[in-house]
């Protein structure tokens, strides 16, 4: 999964970033308002972060009213010093999902953004398929032919970008820019390895392999 932080001050902000990656996040950091919102509003992510007295054009709020009006029902956590109840109360009315006030707890944070992610989602459905192949971004399990098959986290991530782009061949760069991190040290090949290491288990055990090469760019997911 792939969370978006929006936070001004960059020690908060690698403080929140590393303790999620150590929970197998990916993570993109914004440090204004302005970038936040390009981002949370053109890259799809699973949960986003969003300091509410973020400087730039866009304050937090902003960026909460701006993805809701263009229909974007990622799930939001607003950070903020604020903390009256007509503060948290302007807050959720905004359309974000939930209210922390700083200081506050990682512990506290990483339980919250589990509880986040445990929602149902609002447009997407729980339940990512094709063909046999079966995957429940709720419970983190996969299936084929009624059969679990066990990932690693980043193996899952990489399953769940090709089944939600199923059909449409997805370049390396792609790949690489939506299941690792902006600032991940990844390279190119690493792309080919987790295909191989995915192939190795949703594919060769099967009659009917679904991930395909799509020669000179990248891969996709397919039925055919």
């Amino acid at each position: 999964m792939r969370i978006l932080v929006v936070e001004d001050e960059h020690k908060i902000a690698r403080a929140i970033a590393r303790a999620l990656e150590q929970e197998s996040y990916a993570v993109d950091v914004a440090y204004d308002g302005d970038e936040g919102y390009a981002m949370a509003t053109t890259e799809p992510y699973s949960l986003a972060i969003i300091d509410r007295l973020i400087p730039g054009e866009y304050d937090g709020l902003a960026i909460v009213k701006a993805m809701r009006d263009a229909k974007i029902h990622t799930p939001v956590l607003i950070l903020t010093a604020l903390g009256t109840t007509a503060d948290k109360t302007k807050g959720l009315d905004s359309g974000a999902d939930d209210y922390m006030v700083k200081p506050f707890a990682l512990s506290e944070l990483l339980a919250r953004v589990r509880a986040l992610l445990r929602r149902p989602p609002t447009q997407t459905g729980t339940i990512l398929s094709i063909d046999d192949l079966e995957l429940d971004t709720i419970t983190y399990t996969v299936t084929r032919a009624g059969q679990e098959i066990h990932l690693t986290s980043k193996e899952f991530a990489l399953l769940e970008f090709l089944l939600r782009n199923q059909n449409r061949p997805s370049s390396k760069e792609n790949i690489v820019s939506h299941v690792w991190d902006y600032d991940a040290d990844v390279l190119l090949n690493t792309v080919e390895v987790y295909i191989k290491y995915l192939r190795a288990k949703i594919d060769e055990p099967f009659d009917k392999p679904l991930i395909k090469t799509v020669r000179g760019f990248g891969y996709k997911i397919e039925a055919s």
